[in-house]
């Protein structure tokens, strides 16, 4: 059984020579990826040099509403073709590249559901950055440029009815009401994620249920 304080440990491994890596956290909405992301943050700050961990979300890469709604896609936010796809695989490419001593990164606003541009500097002292995102293994289009950016990716695993029930509560804590959060959760979500978990058995590593549930409370993506 892998444990949380061996996840770490594997993550801190990534770049053990002094070159940057990237370790890509993916899995379906719900299953824990943000929680999982600031355990390692937090875990991996407390014994390593300041500055020497960061941390890039996918999510920083949504379209913005008004470009959704010039696409007809708004209906469908969070669908893999309602992210910036080509421009995240960029920035990860100059995260690996390290030709910048700083790297912005943008941020995913959550009480405006709304990107914000240049919100997340990467330090040149940064050696291991960890993205988080639904779609780190999917083979289509623009997203494929994204797996080759990373050393490795894990697949975050959780039970189906505890991710729906993290799921809706997520929802209702940021404006929806208890049916709207169903219906979302079930229906479009439940559509991406049926997509994402196509691609489980590409990852690197699977993080089970068991370890997922173990992670400290936080937000939960």
């Amino acid at each position: 059984m892998t444990t949380l304080p061996e996840l770490a440990a594997r993550a801190r491994a990534l770049a053990p020579d002094g070159r940057r890596a990237v370790l890509g956290i993916t899995g379906c909405p719900g299953a824990g990826k943000s929680t999982l992301t600031e355990y390692l943050l937090r875990a991996l700050r407390e014994s390593a040099p300041r500055g020497w961990v960061a941390h890039v979300p996918m999510d920083g890469f949504h379209l913005a509403d008004a470009e959704l709604d010039r696409l007809g896609r708004r209906a469908r936010k969070g669908a893999a073709d309602t992210f910036d796809a080509a421009g995240y695989a960029v920035l990860l490419r100059r995260l690996r590249e390290e030709h910048d001593d700083v790297v912005y990164a943008p941020a995913f606003e959550r009480d405006l559901e709304q990107p914000i541009a240049g919100a997340v500097p990467v330090p040149r002292a940064a050696r291991l950055v960890i993205t988080e995102g639904n779609y780190l293994l999917l083979g289509e289009g623009d997203w494929a440029r994204v797996r080759p950016c990373l050393n490795e990716v894990w697949y975050c695993d959780l039970d189906p009815d505890e991710r729906l029930r993290r799921l809706v509560a997520r929802h209702e804590r940021y404006g929806k009401t208890h049916g709207e959060a169903v219906a979302w959760a079930t229906g479009t979500d439940q559509r991406n994620a049926d997509l994402i978990a196509a691609t489980r058995h590409l990852a690197d590593l699977v993080i089970p249920d068991a370890v997922l549930r173990a992670v400290p409370d936080g937000s939960r993506t």
